[in-house]
């Protein structure tokens, strides 16, 4: 996939490739030979525009993120304080991800995970303090690290077939795309007193009405238009465009706040914030297992490692495909680095309380933009810290004018990616199917990476070739089958 951005690079336009003639080629300055931004085929204002647009793609968790969390109660019945989460997830976003461009130097921001919050929220803090869960989340963080640091972590990914590799890219696109739709209100879900076999629709009752789904339109046709165009910041232009717009939409129709969802684009009153640091720290590391027991604690910090493990894992490999940072194994340079950097931000997110942070696959609109190094990943963890005392700004940017963003790089992932697949040999092909198309109807990264690898391995046996499976592919195999029978497993031991 060419990126949208045109800049001229000191190397040639294809990201991560050497130039023809390397004797001419020389970095400028530090920063750039700090991130090898020259040698990626990048530039430094490339870069800054791919930190803004991932911003402006994940901003959202500012806000998202203390709503889930902030729905929960511990066992004791306290609620965690909204100023403080908002507080929590922007800085611990923030700095995860400065500490991501600076280790790993790839474009992946991370904030707090989507999916694991609501574990911790409903499953962990229901049994315990929220210190107590909090601290799960520490220990979680804590076992990646220890397996990072083995080798065991990237040995995992190494183990990963080449097909399964390409699916999950594939699967995370579509994934993108699906959360595009939905956030935007173009996609969204039919209640079950419908009565109906069609899960999604179309807009509300099958059509599009409102304002706010017309600029999710209009921003996605004009993306799309200036990403053919191969125009200069394709992908931020059409963010802050759409912004503009529904800022004038919304103050001339006097829309209700509702239909926007999380942000509204109101020209704030006050655009400063003071921003409460009274979560940070309140963690107890092992005071759950005093309140739910050894077995039990142990399979909740199982269920958020494997969910880390993995989410993180997919994100990795979709972005780093993207961003063409590859090799022709589908190896990142650095990946150590990377993994470790996930794995402190894991903990670093439940000694904030604010869940386990982990990377984002709205980091592809960064990669969209142009983005090929930690460079970016700096922008976005300012704009983050920024938004500790601009809260009121980060939140103007409304879905409608980000996620077409989302649906436009879930198309092209998918474009670049897809032909890679050998289709012809049925056990690789049957297994890739199953993991693309299981991430966006599942809505997770760690169930399409599962199913893709059982049912490889069942495929692998099947066709007498079970012992050209990796060892460590059927123990990584071993562990989903417990993940997808976790419940029935905790029925059988009576921990339910």
């Amino acid at each position: 996939m060419s990126a949208p951005a045109t800049d001229t690079p000191a190397t040639p336009d294809t990201p991560g490739t050497p130039g023809n003639d390397p004797g001419t080629q020389s970095p400028g300055n530090g920063i750039d030979r700090f991130f090898k931004i020259s040698e990626r085929g990048s530039t430094v204002g490339r870069e800054l525009r791919g930190g803004l647009a991932t911003f402006f793609a994940m901003a959202y968790i500012v806000v998202l993120n203390p709503i889930i969390l902030g729905a929960g109660t511990d066992k004791f019945g306290q609620q965690l304080d909204n100023a403080q989460l908002v507080t929590a997830t922007a800085l611990m976003a923030g700095l995860t991800t400065i500490l991501m461009g600076v280790i790993g130097n790839v474009p992946i921001a991370l904030a707090a995970g989507l999916g694991i919050n609501a574990v911790v929220s409903l499953q962990l803090a229901p049994q315990m303090s929220w210190p107590d869960a909090m601290g799960m989340v520490v220990l979680a963080g804590l076992v990646l690290m220890l397996l990072v640091a083995s080798g065991l972590r990237e040995r995992v990914m190494d183990a990963i077939p080449g097909g399964l590799r390409r699916a999950i890219a594939i699967g995370i696109g579509l994934f993108i795309t699906l959360i595009g739709l939905v956030d935007s209100g173009f996609v969204t879900r039919n209640p079950d007193a419908a009565h109906t076999t069609v899960p999604l629709g179309l807009g509300q009752g099958g059509h599009l009405t409102g304002w706010p789904v017309l600029v999710f339109v209009l921003g996605l046709a004009l993306t799309f238009v200036l990403v053919i165009r191969k125009t200069k910041g394709a992908i931020l232009i059409s963010i802050v465009v759409m912004t503009v717009v529904a800022v004038v939409i919304n103050a001339v129709a006097r829309i209700p706040d509702a239909a926007w969802g999380l942000a509204v684009p109101n020209v704030p009153e006050s655009i400063v914030s003071t921003p409460d640091f009274g979560l940070i720290g309140e963690v107890s590391l092992f005071g759950g297992f005093a309140e739910v027991g050894v077995l039990t604690g142990s399979l909740f910090v199982f269920t958020v490692l494997l969910s880390g493990f993995f989410d993180a894992m997919g994100t990795i490999i979709g972005v780093g495909h993207e961003a063409k940072l590859t090799d022709e194994q589908g190896r990142l340079p650095g990946m150590g680095r990377i993994l470790m950097t996930d794995g402190v931000a894991v903990a670093g997110g439940g000694f904030g309380s604010c869940s386990a942070n982990t990377c984002f696959v709205e980091s592809t609109a960064g990669v969209g933009e142009g983005a090929r190094t930690g460079l970016a990943n700096i922008m976005t963890g300012a704009l983050f810290l920024l938004a500790l005392v601009f809260t009121p700004l980060a939140t103007v940017v409304p879905s409608h004018a980000a996620t077409p963003a989302l649906v436009v790089v879930g198309f092209l992932i998918m474009a670049s990616n897809v032909r890679e697949i050998d289709w012809s040999d049925q056990t690789v092909a049957v297994p890739a199917f199953l993991t693309l198309i299981s991430m966006p109807f599942t809505y997770s990264i760690t169930n399409g990476i599962g199913i893709g690898v059982l049912s490889y391995i069942l495929l692998r046996a099947a066709t007498g070739r079970f012992r050209e499976i990796p060892w460590l592919l059927n123990a990584v195999g071993a562990c989903f089958l417990v993940y997808f029978l976790l419940d029935p497993i905790q029925q059988v031991l009576g921990i339910g």
